[in-house]
């Protein structure tokens, strides 16, 4: 029976709900249990149960890898937290905040610890397979994070440069969800390859589409206020492009706004009034409108070609359409 993205959604939530926390001491795993109980949208590990429902019946026969994956996300959220000295993640404090910075270093490190023993909750004959993709997915973010940090002193980032460094960051892991979910369905190689490529492209549609609700969202439907990038130079496909297609004159008012003493000294809400302006003027709303949907009529089109009937991916291509009509 194929199950809708609702109830796999509520099959996930209980299935993190009853994960024991029983290892001492306690105050190592409250951190632990805390981030995964602040809710999101699970969309790694409905991809995942989602992809195997094209092949098999019963998902939650892939719970635990399922979970393995969403521990390992919110690793990586814990962690970027820290880095980022986030207050706030869905609306409660962030580990370092609630607790400290060596308690959110060390129950982090923990987690991905859990990501691995959850993840390798596979028959035999598959653990090889899994293990090397997870570990291959896991170093891909690692590096993609590396090269966000990277942008951040540099001027001279390009488009390609930002697509590579979105596609490790964000990308591989809907890929890899939708992967391990075909190679446990035991989906044609050819199948799980292009399942993977749709996981791929939908994530550059959906982290683009993060980029441009970041500057044009409503803060009460985003989630958060909006202007974050914009505030704080982060070179995304919109900065990117405005440089790269303003006239001199707008360029070199786009420069002022973003240059390091600007940073410093500029008030926030005139920086994001002036260069939301300017993107305006540049068409570059349009711009990354176009390409978002580019990747997504890329992900739809590969999913067609997976060799399972039309009526076994009707779920999935319609939490597909749903992940890319977030509301503005």
């Amino acid at each position: 029976m194929i199950q809708t993205s609702d109830q796999i959604l509520k099959t996930v939530n209980e299935a993190l709900d009853r994960l024991p926390y029983d290892r001492r001491p306690a105050s190592l795993y409250e951190p632990v249990k805390y981030v995964l109980s602040l809710g999101g949208k699970r969309i790694r590990p409905v991809l995942m149960l989602l992809t195997y429902n094209l092949y098999k019946d019963h998902p939650e026969d892939i719970i635990m890898p399922a979970l393995g994956l969403e521990t390992y996300h919110n690793y990586t959220l814990l962690h970027d937290d820290l880095m980022d000295n986030a207050d706030l993640r869905r609306g409660h404090q962030t580990v370092h905040k609630k607790w400290d910075a060596n308690t959110a270093i060390l129950s982090g490190d923990s987690m991905l610890v859990l990501a691995y023993q959850r993840m390798q909750q596979v028959p035999d004959a598959y653990l090889p397979r899994i293990m090397d993709l997870f570990s291959e997915t896991a170093l891909e973010i690692g590096e993609g994070q590396q090269y966000d940090m990277d942008f951040e002193t540099r001027l001279d980032v390009t488009e390609d440069e930002y697509i590579e460094m979105i596609r490790l960051k964000t990308s591989v892991l809907l890929a890899c969800a939708m992967k391990i979910g075909a190679i446990l369905g035991d989906a044609s190689e050819a199948d799980a390859d292009l399942l993977y490529s749709v996981g791929e492209k939908l994530g550059l549609a959906f982290q683009l589409q993060d980029d441009l609700l970041d500057v044009y969202g409503d803060p009460k439907v985003f989630g958060k206020a909006i202007g974050g990038d914009i505030t704080c130079n982060k070179k995304t496909y919109m900065l990117i492009n405005a440089v790269n297609r303003a006239i001199p004159q707008q360029r070199e008012e786009l420069m002022s706004w973003i240059s390091p003493d600007a940073t410093l000294t500029a008030d926030r809400q005139e920086k994001i009034k002036a260069v939301t302006r300017l993107y305006d003027e540049i068409g570059i709303r349009s711009l990354c409108e176009s390409k978002i949907n580019s990747y997504f009529n890329m992900a739809d089109s590969l999913l067609s070609n997976v060799s399972v009937p039309e009526s076994r991916k009707e779920q999935l291509r319609r939490y597909m359409h749903d992940m890319m009509n977030r509301e503005w």
